[in-house]
Parts: C-alpha cells; structure tokens; sequence
C-alpha cells in the first residue's frame, strides 16, 4: 500500500487470489457493475471493508470500510446467475474471486455468481478517497467461533 490505500495487479491466479482476500465481504451496488464490450473490459466500485487494518483474527479496534475501483482487461463474455437473490437493496456481498478455465468467477453470498470470459488475467484493484469507520465487522454464519476470520 502506498499513500494509505490499496493499489494491487493481478495477471496470475496467486495475484488473484491476494486480491479476492482483500475484497472479500465487499458490498458493491449492482448499478456500479458495468461490462464495456468495446474495451474489452469489467468494472465495479466496492464498498471494501478494510481487513488490512486488523492486526489478526481478532478484534480490530476500529473497523473501517473504503471505496475500490476494480476493473479486469480482456473481458470478452459476461454471464450473470441468481445475482437478483443474492442482493440486499440493490447490493451483493462478495465472497470470493476465483479463475476457473480461462473465466474469473466472482461469487457473492447467495448464490450469486458474475462469469468473466477472459482472453488474459489482468485485474487492477484500487481504493478511491478516505476511509470511514464502520461499526460492523463482516461475519460468516460457518465461521467456527461465529465470527469472520481472514485468510492471508
């Protein structure tokens, strides 16, 4: 992190995989979710918790969420599935990325799943403006202890 936020590359899927555990439990508007076929190219905004700032598994002092842009190259096809049962007020909460036979599977709690057909692996990730403080701190129903726990 340079500047105090987040600017990350993928082209492989380790990178990707980096980026997916930086964006997970994100909450991204499905009106911020665009795919520009003359571009070749995927791009959302993020309301990214900032799970960076917590020094472990525990408690973080204060919790804080910031504005990301993403935006992945060579997109050639998009296909949406059950996206609509996995929002909440026109928001879907991201779980995971994944590269699956040249695809990126972007998987949102619910069900839902975005498929980008890509030609190559290039995603680029950055935080937009300042971050604010949250008082809520993502948890995951299967965690053991009930609360969310990161994978670094």
């Amino acid at each position: 992190m340079t500047g105090g936020g987040l600017r990350l590359r993928a082209i492989d899927a380790e990178d990707l995989a980096v980026i997916a555990a930086m964006l997970q439990d994100a909450l991204l508007p499905i009106e911020d979710m665009r795919y520009l076929p003359e571009e070749r190219r995927f791009v959302l905004v993020a309301n990214r918790f900032r799970w960076e700032k917590c020094d472990s598994r525990s408690e973080c002092d204060q919790y804080e969420r910031v504005h990301c842009a993403v935006a992945f190259e060579g997109v050639e096809k998009v296909e949406r599935q059950g996206l609509e049962k996995a929002t909440l007020r026109g928001f879907a909460s991201l779980l995971t990325m994944e590269v699956a036979d040249r695809a990126v599977l972007l998987v949102f709690a619910g069900g839902g799943r975005i498929r980008l057909g890509i030609s190559r692996l290039e995603c680029h990730v950055r935080d937009l403006g300042e971050p604010w403080p949250t008082q809520w701190r993502p948890r995951h129903p299967d965690d053991p202890d009930g609360t969310s726990e990161r994978h670094r």
